[in-house]
């Protein structure tokens, strides 16, 4: 990319940046995703997919054990539709590795265009940001195929409507606005306790063969390094 694209990509994280500091004067401990509910469970890779990604952890089969934490993004009350984020966190051959998702559309450019939801249950959640893999940039997507049917993202009502049972979802890759391809699923249940105070960052945790855009990495990385000041 030109001197000029480098530039704005720059001042445009930057911008973000500004805004994340302003938030945290008065949410000091998380400026955004306030609070959230803390799950854990199983990330399932299998070899069923006919496209591979590029990305060899994606492709090959393969099973992780997970954290994760879903939470409102802006920190709306909880009458109103938010943007809704699930972080999840695993290990792989002794690294840590984090994925954020978030809720979007599922086709086109709705992929880069955040959404306001509800319901986590009847909800798309994408990567937005490409991972760069040997074949190209590649997004990641999970939508629900097990569960309630009605999720809503406030701690209390969750834990009532999920109980003890499993929240499933599947997992795809795709091109940025080529066909979503299944990949394995993801198995999620209540962990025990209040929410996880764990700090999810893909920047310095990125996903186990994939590498990183210099794009995606000056839109995200001053607002990541801020969030990683507690209080």
């Amino acid at each position: 990319m030109g001197t000029l694209s480098s530039r704005a990509q720059g001042m445009a994280g930057a911008t973000f940046a500004g805004l994340f500091r302003a938030i945290k004067v008065t949410r000091p401990h998380r400026p955004i995703h306030p609070t959230g509910i803390h799950l854990v469970g199983t990330l399932k890779r299998d070899p069923r997919h006919r496209r591979p990604s590029g990305i060899p952890w994606l492709d090959d089969p393969g099973t992780n054990p997970v954290n994760a934490r879903l939470s409102r993004s802006i920190g709306l009350p909880d009458a109103l539709p938010d943007i809704i984020g699930l972080a999840i966190r695993f290990t792989e051959q002794g690294k840590q590795a984090d994925m954020l998702l978030a809720t979007t559309g599922p086709t086109g450019i709705g992929r880069f265009i955040l959404r306001l939801r509800r319901n986590a249950a009847s909800a798309v959640f994408s990567s937005m940001m490409p991972y760069k893999s040997d074949s190209g940039p590649v997004l990641i997507a999970a939508r629900t195929i097990e569960g309630p049917g009605q999720l809503p993202v406030e701690p209390r009502a969750f834990r009532a409507a999920l109980g003890r049972g499993p929240w499933t979802l599947e997992l795809h890759h795709a091109s940025p606005l080529g066909p979503w391809c299944r990949f394995g699923t993801l198995t999620l249940t209540v962990a025990d306790g209040q929410d996880s105070d764990e700090r999810f960052d893909p920047v310095l945790n990125p996903l186990p063969g994939a590498g990183t855009y210099d794009w995606t990495r000056r839109l995200r990385e001053p607002s990541y390094a801020l969030a990683r000041q507690r209080g």
